[in-house]
């Protein structure tokens, strides 16, 4: 990329320091609101018909799924799959990272785990999270960004957006707070455990808190979205329907 992810830059204009209001659709994995018409969440086979037609109510027409190809199938403990209640809504599949980079592993093992890896994340794969950030600012009606958490790929992008649209610092460590508090309210209710991660008892999630904060203020503070978004192929008109669409009416 050539430059450094920290500086200026943010874009002027107010939002609310809390996190976005949750969801509310049928099934769905840790998913709320980002601002404007932008929302976030876990993988999308967790949505019920009845989550997908919500979310359509609300006026969703795009999916973005940041999920490598591998990861995109349905689950034995997943709701029943209804196509038919996903009518209107495009998925486009935007992987914001090769694992078979020879320096993956500096991003967590076995995957994107903690925003200190996030400076890596976007040296090595500028050209995925930008085409990513492309595809929400194109996306027809609402759009809602996911990987599998919607925890660490969706933060890096929900990063982006909100220090894009001038949140505060407060704002952006708030949401990883919230994305951190609602996959770990899930593992404590999942039908299947999952393979590497465990609901961590409150002493033990504030401890992980605490050091995801301290490593993702720096970037809530100094990242330079706007500069790293051209870098990484976004042009002016992009740029400016990203700050369009996170300021309309109804963000948090």
């Amino acid at each position: 990329m050539g430059h450094s992810v920290v500086g200026p830059g943010a874009y002027g204009g107010a939002m609310d320091d809390r996190p976005g209001p949750p969801a509310g659709w049928d099934g769905a994995l840790n998913a709320r609101r980002l601002a404007g018409d932008v929302w976030r969440m876990g993988r999308s086979e967790r949505l019920t018909p009845a989550g997908w037609r919500a979310a359509a109510a609300a006026g969703v027409r795009t999916v973005v799924d940041l999920r490598n190809g591998d990861e995109r199938r349905r689950r034995p403990e997943d709701p029943v799959d209804e196509p038919a209640a996903r009518a209107g809504i495009t998925v486009l599949h935007r992987p914001t990272e090769d694992p078979a980079h020879p320096e993956f592993s500096l991003v967590g093992t076995p995957y994107l785990n903690h925003p200190r890896a996030y400076p890596d994340y976007l040296r090595l794969f500028p050209g995925p999270v930008g085409a990513a950030v492309r595809a929400v600012a194109a996306a027809e009606g609402a759009v809602v960004v996911h990987c599998s958490a919607g925890r660490d790929r969706t933060g890096l992008l929900a990063l982006l957006l909100l220090r894009l649209a001038g949140a505060s610092p407060e704002r952006i460590l708030a949401e990883d707070e919230a994305a951190v508090r609602g996959i770990n309210a899930w593992h404590r209710v999942a039908p299947v455990p999952h393979p590497v991660e465990r609901h961590h008892p409150p002493e033990r999630l504030e401890a992980v808190l605490a050091d995801r904060r301290a490593a993702l203020a720096p970037l809530a503070r100094g990242l330079d979205a706007a500069a790293w978004l051209r870098a990484a192929g976004l042009g002016a008109g992009e740029l400016t329907a990203l700050r369009e669409r996170l300021s309309r009416p109804g963000g948090p």
